[in-house]
């Protein structure tokens, strides 16, 4: 019996190659790889971190920019799609997939760590605490959420929009139009392929070092790297698991449980913690981090030669953001489908960032305030022995540290079990040519292959050599991404133009003179058409009228054909070169809100829905109903969208050649 697959070989054979061999590389030689990357990490720091700062300064303005214009409105998706998801499941979503194992492993260390030793402050002082709070906010904040937009932001336009598969390749479409589909697209795919792998590898590999300490702290487990193994294998096979159920209900239901259980800690440590100063702390925090945004997004120690530093915080993690970018902008694209861009970019930047801001904030104030104020030395000696432990011991600062560190370990573990998930449904997305309905064993490959790859690599030592490898090739795809934002504003552009020529272009067939009187269409605006009269209407009606539209344009040399379909009707005429025109009649379904007195106890028994038939032109539904046109105002109609559309060509690509006459 023969498996059924989806994929697309070049990229599927190609990243599995690769990644076969860096894991070889990394196992056999390990102190060998960790030296080549070493190497190559400190030549990307000290030759071109100025180009990841701009590029990431660039990113951040570019979002913003677009959010704010005019741009913001497009939906990502057909004019008339609404999203696939609530609020509340696309938050998680977002927020499991983005950083949330991140905060669990640094929301006590990284602050605590800037205060032990800041870059501008005198250690362990008051203004060493509130140093360690900006960078922290600086670091997780919305230059981390910039750089997943970016590429979530492409995919999901060019996916939804355009219709192209939901890869980073589409993203270069405005820049190299089919080539996409050749050499080029498959090397940004697998680049993209072998930067989630070995991210979430690396992932699972040094946060199973978390999970191992706190169930040596509650159990007694042993700390050794057989314990850990173990450890991934039992996240992995939970993953395999989770992928059975697929992304509505595996990746969505534990991102909830996610979003639930990180929302009850954060509640108990700051009502155990120091409660009013952690709110006076979160406003402060805020406050100095937005006051000091555009100094520490551009600076690079270029005086003071902080090469040290800021190599190992900032460049760092801005190389990690982007060597996640492709997975987590994958993923985000993936549950964004019709938000409006703004709306999408509110959501991405702003919400997840003021949830991290709080979490800093609870976990990273609390332990400072431990240290500094209550004499918690052992928690500073812990951060700087043992990251991975840290965060148990500061629990033991708190009532009920065992429940404390119980909820702490459960969430580590779910969150990667949503890392290890969702990277898996990305990989498959990425291998087999943007198929959302690959073969579940696909996905089951790629689970478990994070699994192997995080297990030998843990064995080996390599897991750092890898992190590091992540890190430096982060300059190639910052490259890529900054490719990406020409080429959706040009997009972007075009799209605009389009929309404000369907809606403000004066046309000169704006009505036709027909036989329907005025009362005749007061009937029309008063009822409820049933699905057999719009049914009837399509065919005695719209279908006739557009035929006569065809067998028009047809005898004019313009190519027109009609497609019919159950219950809609489209209207084609092609152009090679730019989008086709498209006038589509689609029957739907809606509710009665203001029935008439003859229905109002049809509407009282159930029977409450009526029938429009609405215009859908190339780019989505334009919300208006035809139902109860004549033939010639169907017509009309037709030729009044036609000479929308030649505006539209003839302000997006024409050329004024003639001089102007006196």
């Amino acid at each position: 019996m023969l498996i059924k697959s989806s994929i697309n070989p070049p990229v599927f054979f190609s990243s599995v190659f690769l990644i076969t061999v860096m894991v070889l590389f990394g196992a056999i030689w390990p102190t060998q790889a960790q030296e080549v990357f070493s190497i190559t990490k400190s030549w990307f720091e000290l030759k071109a971190g100025w180009l990841y700062i701009l590029g990431v300064a660039i990113f951040l303005l570019f979002v913003i920019f677009v959010m704010v214009s005019r741009f913001g409105d497009i939906k990502l998706g057909p004019d008339h799609s609404e999203p696939d998801y609530s609020y509340k499941s696309w938050i998680a979503m977002l927020f499991s997939a983005g950083m949330g194992i991140g905060l669990m492993f640094f929301g006590v260390a990284e602050p605590v760590m800037h205060y032990l030793a800041p870059p501008d402050a005198t250690p362990e002082t008051i203004q060493a605490a509130k140093d360690a709070m900006k960078i922290t906010f600086f670091h997780w904040g919305i230059h981390a959420w910039a750089i997943y937009a970016v590429v979530a932001l492409s995919l999901a336009y060019f996916s939804y929009r355009h219709k192209l598969p939901l890869l980073p390749r589409s993203a270069l479409y405005p820049l190299i139009g089919e080539r996409i589909y050749g050499p080029i697209g498959h090397a940004v795919d697998t680049f993209a392929v072998l930067g989630t792998m070995f991210g979430v590898a690396t992932s699972l590999g040094f946060g199973v070092l978390q999970v191992n300490s706190g169930l040596n702290y509650l159990l007694g487990v042993p700390v050794n790297a057989y314990v850990q193994v173990g450890l991934i294998v039992g996240i992995s096979i939970i993953a395999t698991l989770s992928v059975f159920s697929g992304l509505d209900k595996g990746v969505k239901r534990l991102s909830e449980l996610n979003l639930g259980l990180a929302v009850l800690l954060l509640i108990v440590i700051m009502l155990l913690g120091p409660t009013v100063e952690l709110l006076q702390s979160f406003v402060q925090n805020t406050g100095g981090y937005l006051s000091d945004i555009v100094g520490k997004t551009f600076n690079l120690y270029a005086y003071e030669q902080k090469n040290d530093w800021i190599g190992g915080w900032t460049l760092l993690y801005w190389g990690w953001w982007i060597s996640w970018s492709p997975f987590v902008g994958t993923f985000i694209a993936r549950v964004s489908r019709g938000r409006t861009i703004r709306e999408f970019l509110i959501g991405v930047l702003f919400v997840p960032s003021a949830f991290t801001f709080l979490w800093m904030t609870v976990f990273g104030n609390t332990a400072i305030d431990a240290i500094m104020n209550q004499g918690a030395t052992y928690l500073a000696d812990a951060v700087s022995s043992d990251v991975s432990v840290a965060l148990f011991v500061f629990f033991e600062h708190m009532p009920f540290s065992t429940l404390l560190s119980t909820i702490a370990l459960c969430l580590v573990v779910t969150f990667f079990v949503t890392s290890s998930d969702s990277g898996s449904l990305v990989i498959d997305n990425l291998t087999s040519g943007g198929d959302h309905n690959a073969p579940v064993w696909q996905r089951i490959f790629w689970a478990l292959l994070q699994g192997v790859v995080a297990s030998v690599l843990l064995l080996a030592g390599g897991l750092q050599a890898l992190q590091t490898a992540a890190v430096a090739s982060a300059l190639p795809f910052l490259i890529v991404m900054l490719l990406m934002c020409f080429g959706l504003f040009k997009a972007l552009q075009d799209d605009w133009l389009k929309i404000s020529s369907v809606q403000s272009h004066n046309t000169s067939v704006q009505f036709t003179k027909t036989n329907v009187s005025w009362e005749d269409h007061i009937d029309v605006l008063v009822s409820h058409p049933s699905e057999d009269e719009a049914l009837g209407f399509l065919d005695n009606v719209a279908k006739p009228a557009l035929n006569k539209a065809c067998e028009a344009f047809n005898s004019k040399g313009v190519s027109a054909e009609l497609l019919n379909f159950e219950n809609r009707i489209r209207f084609i005429i092609a152009n090679e070169e730019h989008n086709d025109f498209v006038y589509g009649l689609r029957i739907r379904a809606f509710s009665i809100t203001n029935p008439i007195e003859s229905e109002v106890a049809e509407v009282a028994e159930g029977g409450s829905e009526y029938y429009r038939v609405e215009v859908f032109l190339e780019h989505g539904g334009q919300h208006y109903d035809v139902m109860g046109f004549t033939q010639e105002q169907v017509l009309a109609d037709v030729v009044t969208q036609y000479e929308k559309y030649l505006h539209y060509l003839h302000l997006s690509s024409s050329e004024y050649l003639g001089e102007e006459i006196k």
